[in-house]
């Protein structure tokens, strides 16, 4: 995957040339709350299928419940995340990063509670018992570059997954991706290879 140049407008907290589809599900940051944090999902819908339609649905609040018998189980969810990494790599947003975008939900991290507040979200469409793709995590590596570049105060110790931040109630994202051209260091790259999307970016995953 090359490099495709996503640049952060900290203004607008959009990046230019990417679909943007603007989610409902969204509200002010506290005044003066500072972006810190970036929270890794992982999300299929209907559990195990890979489209993104009915994931644009959900996050715009239009999802038709009566579409399929699993959405009946969800039909007053109001969600929403800021990124979304499709299986080839693409791009999609949602929210701006100056909105809070509701992907967290009851949290905590570091003693702090409401982790909305203080992150961006990114979904990967893939699911527990499907291992994200080489494109996935490429595009991942690029999105979270640019977010850093905007927020340096978002260290790689501060890139954490759902089930990090609500322990017991989530478990996302927990696999790795099959196989990689990706540039690791040659130490670390039987563990890269084997790690969590959270985990291959704190070994210090470079393209």
């Amino acid at each position: 995957m090359e490099d495709p140049q996503w640049r952060l407008d900290v203004e607008t907290g959009l990046i230019p040339g990417i679909t943007c589809l603007c989610s409902p599900h969204s509200d002010d940051r506290p005044d003066g709350m500072e972006i810190d944090t970036v929270v890794i999902h992982s999300i299929s819908l209907p559990p195990g299928e890979f489209e993104t339609d009915a994931i644009n649905d959900l996050f715009l609040g239009c999802l038709d419940v009566t579409s399929h018998p699993y959405f009946q189980t969800i039909p007053s969810l109001r969600v929403s995340s800021h990124f979304l990494i499709d299986r080839e790599g693409r791009l999609i947003q949602y929210v701006p990063v100056t909105r809070r975008a509701w992907h967290a939900g009851v949290s905590s991290f570091h003693g702090r509670e409401r982790v909305n507040d203080f992150s961006v979200g990114i979904e990967l469409i893939g699911s527990d018992d499907h291992p994200f793709t080489e494109l996935q995590y490429a595009a991942l590596v690029y999105l979270t570059r640019s977010l850093r570049a905007s927020f340096p105060k978002i260290t790689t110790e501060r890139i954490v997954g759902h089930s990090e931040i609500a322990p017991g109630r989530k478990t996302d994202p927990v696999l790795s991706f099959a196989g990689s051209t990706l540039k690791r260091s040659s130490e670390k790259s039987d563990e890269m290879g084997k790690s969590s999307p959270v985990r291959f970016l704190r070994l210090g995953a470079r393209l």
